[in-house]
């Protein structure tokens, strides 16, 4: 199933500049593999690093985020919800990404009890694991 930014805006609330999913690539009922196209043009990069732009570790992590919730959100059950950061458990950052790169985005959704759940995430750039981790999340309206 692929997704472009309209409609994944129509699944979860971000907008620009926090949007952080450019498109989904595939998804099913527990996961999902979105992109996210790193651009020099990001704000985050006028203050981050100027002399060499590198993405701050937290926007990775909340890429992935973001990831996670449009497959949670996607589930009927939970249309027109929130998903919200309840932990962010050992994550560790391999490598840098940087504007030009392509980030791909995997999440699992590995645990889903009423309104409380867990997901594994990793950050690829080519193939290459730059950031991997344990994300918790709560369900609410």
């Amino acid at each position: 199933m692929y997704l472009n930014s309209n409609e994944i805006q129509k699944i979860i609330p971000h907008r620009y500049p926090f949007l952080l999913v450019d498109a989904v690539k595939e998804m099913n009922e527990t996961s999902i593999i979105a992109i996210k196209n790193v651009s020099a043009n990001e704000m985050h990069f006028m203050g981050h690093f100027t002399q060499k732009h590198v993405m701050p570790g937290v926007l990775i992590v909340e890429a992935l985020a973001q990831a996670g919730a449009i497959v949670l959100l996607s589930k009927e059950a939970y249309k027109g919800k929130l998903a919200y950061f309840v932990g962010i458990d050992q994550f560790k950052f391999k490598k840098q990404v940087m504007p030009g790169d392509t980030l791909e985005l995997q999440v699992e959704l590995i645990k889903l009890k009423s309104i409380m759940g867990i997901a594994q995430a990793s950050a690829l750039v080519n193939g290459e694991v730059c950031a991997y981790g344990t994300l918790k999340f709560a369900i609410s309206d």
